[in-house]
């Protein structure tokens, strides 16, 4: 509760009205007392009168957990109690953690007499449960002289999860079955390691593939039809340093890198696979061992949902060191991490190189759209050429860091969030189609 602006300026009017008076012909004080008190029962009769947070009932919809980078919708239903209306609501704003942007505006429109309702949307960029406070209302006493500024509290909770839409919607299922048991299969057959079946010779087959003592056993020659092996182990290392904090197109990176790793995840399971987690910034820190991509899939992303936002700085060469000590069996490992410089990018092209020597590395950075806006924007103020300048140089920087890791045999991948899940999913069927692994 608070006087409302027609209240101030009443009694500003009053009392000028009484100095106006008093100056120019002296009243008795009873008269001025007289006009004083019948303002202020005007005001308390306003008050009583005025509708309170206990006639108001509010009714929430239970938020459902929402991707991260996507806005969370949460329906509210306000409903007089008793036999009077719903009083005007001027203002309502959600009161909500800061991490999910304070105090936040939202419209409520009225259904008739004694119901209103709204619509709270929250923008959600960070992994994590996050609760609701209240809802903060602003109506009008009958006289408009006090604004009543309820708090109705809300008593829900968000979550907010990695993005998992690329697996929902079934493009990763179509790509990886389309080109695993497809025509791209059949196409593959024969160039791997595994042994599949056996199958009558025919004109164009490689005569290399023919098994002789089955074809002698058979009396007609038989073929052997191979095919890439599976339960590979693959290792989706996550670097949480403060680097990935950064925020790119709405979201930090480590966000985006978990969305594309739960991607490739899933991607894994389709083809056979194992699947692992490796998380590390100043120290390593989760660690599952791979396992079955269907199985995993469930922990893995219950895992990721529940890392966090570090603020120091990653440790590289004690990082990748646990991660070769972990693994016994040559992997493939998937490292999203990123660099500042060339100077800091020193060590981890040492340490990639020697886990290169026994696993297959894939190694995951971020290109950043407002560096390349400000290296190809046009230039209309020397502060614009100097940050163009300052732009090209840090991606040439980049680029030579990149061009070292691929000269050592490291598959680098360089892109915008947008294009990374469809990019790793393609290098992974590369890896898979080579037998790289």
């Amino acid at each position: 509760m608070r006087p409302a602006r027609r209240l101030l300026w009443l009694s500003a009017a009053v009392l000028a009205l009484i100095l106006i008076v008093v100056a120019a012909a002296p009243i008795p004080t009873g008269a001025a007392v007289a006009v004083l008190a019948a303002v202020v029962a005007l005001c308390l009769a306003d008050l009583a009168m005025a509708a309170r947070a206990s006639s108001v009932r509010l009714e929430t919809g239970p938020p459902a957990e929402v991707f991260t980078g996507e806005t969370a919708t949460l329906p509210l239903l306000l409903v007089a109690r008793g036999g009077a209306g719903l009083p005007r609501i001027l203002d309502a704003r959600a009161e909500l953690d800061p991490a999910l942007g304070g105090l936040v505006p939202l419209s409520v429109t009225a259904e008739g007499r004694r119901t209103a309702r709204g619509t709270l949307r929250i923008p959600a960029r960070r992994r994590g449960t996050y609760p609701l406070h209240a809802l903060w209302l602003r109506w009008q006493s009958p006289l408009g002289l006090w604004e009543m500024t309820p708090r109705l509290p809300l008593g829900a909770e968000l979550r907010v999860i990695p993005n998992i839409r690329p697996v929902t919607s079934g493009r990763i299922d179509t790509l990886v079955r389309s080109d695993l048991y497809g025509v791209k299969d059949t196409a593959l057959r024969g160039e791997g390691s595994e042994f599949h079946q056996l199958r009558e010779f025919t004109t164009g087959m490689d005569s290399r593939t023919i098994d002789w003592k089955r074809s002698a056993r058979h009396r007609s020659l038989v073929a052997k039809e191979m095919r890439a092996e599976r339960n590979h182990q693959i290792v989706l290392a996550l670097d949480n340093g403060y680097l990935m904090r950064a925020e790119v197109d709405g979201l930090p990176r480590i966000d985006h890198a978990i969305n594309a790793a739960l991607g490739i995840a899933w991607a894994a399971a389709l083809g056979g696979d194992l699947v692992g987690l490796y998380s590390f910034d100043a120290e390593p820190r989760a660690y599952m061992p791979p396992q079955p991509g269907r199985s995993a899939f469930p922990i893995l992303r219950a895992q990721t949902a529940r890392l966090g936002y570090s603020s120091v700085e990653s440790n590289h060469t004690l990082a990748l060191a646990h991660l070769g000590g972990l693994l016994s069996r040559r992997s493939l490992i998937v490292i999203f991490s990123d660099f500042a410089d060339t100077t800091t990018a020193e060590l981890l092209v040492e340490n990639l190189a020697v886990l290169h020597r026994m696993h297959v590395i894939v190694f995951v950075s971020f290109r950043d759209p407002g560096l390349e806006r400000r290296q190809d924007g046009r230039a209309r103020a020397p502060q614009d050429v100097a940050e163009a300048v300052v732009a090209a140089e840090m991606a040439r920087e980049r680029q030579l860091v990149l061009d070292r890791l691929a000269r050592i045999g490291v598959i680098c991948i360089e892109t915008a969030p947008a294009e990374l899940t469809p990019r790793l999913l393609a290098t992974y069927l590369d890896i898979k189609a080579r037998e790289l692994i």
